[in-house]
């Protein structure tokens, strides 16, 4: 058995695309998953499987909860290796920072760096953004609100083709410790 997260994305924001926790729950034990937790009310969920990869996972979520709410979501799988990936290779301070200072957009396929190439990196400093493996980490001193360069990163062009959807530094850590209390 593997432990994977689903990331949500775009649910439960400002009151529409309501997606209750209880119900994304009871969908995934239905699709024939096991030790199904969810995390907040913003999308993430937590369960075992022994069949299927990432992406086949997340294709058959999102299909699943179209057909049962109505309304397309995107989800991005990943297991806990590569969450605890994510964490180690931060390349900011992140025990030094406050958690809505630092965040992580996940990415449904590898990010080329010339996607970013337009982005005036000087411009919008102190902020700061770094690749990393299916995701990037966005330093942000006065929270992601705010950002001018979160704003700039996920511009259509930029993210075009790809599924991506962020998390604060808290989530990313718990996703951590969820998916390997189940490992």
């Amino acid at each position: 058995m593997t432990t994977y997260a689903a990331l949500l994305r775009g649910i439960n924001v400002g009151g529409s695309r309501k997606l209750p926790m209880a119900e994304l729950r009871t969908l995934l034990t239905g699709l024939g998953h096991t030790a199904v937790r969810t995390h907040l009310q913003s999308g993430q969920a937590v369960f075992t499987t022994d069949r299927g990869d990432e992406e086949s996972l997340g294709a058959e979520l999102s299909r699943a909860l179209e057909e049962r709410f109505g309304f397309p979501v995107d989800v991005i799988v990943r297991d806990h290796t590569y969450l605890k990936a994510v964490a180690e290779d931060c390349p900011f301070p992140a025990a030094e920072l406050e958690a809505r200072q630092l965040h992580v957009t996940y990415f449904s396929a590898p990010v080329a760096p010339d996607r970013y190439a337009a982005i005036d990196r000087a411009a919008h400093l102190p902020e700061e953004f770094r690749l990393g493996d299916r995701c990037l980490y966005l330093y942000a001193p006065d929270g992601v609100g705010r950002s001018k360069l979160a704003e700039a990163l996920s511009r259509r062009p930029v993210v075009k083709g790809l599924i991506a959807t962020s998390r604060n530094w808290n989530t990313v850590v718990k996703l951590v410790e969820l998916t390997a209390a189940q490992a």
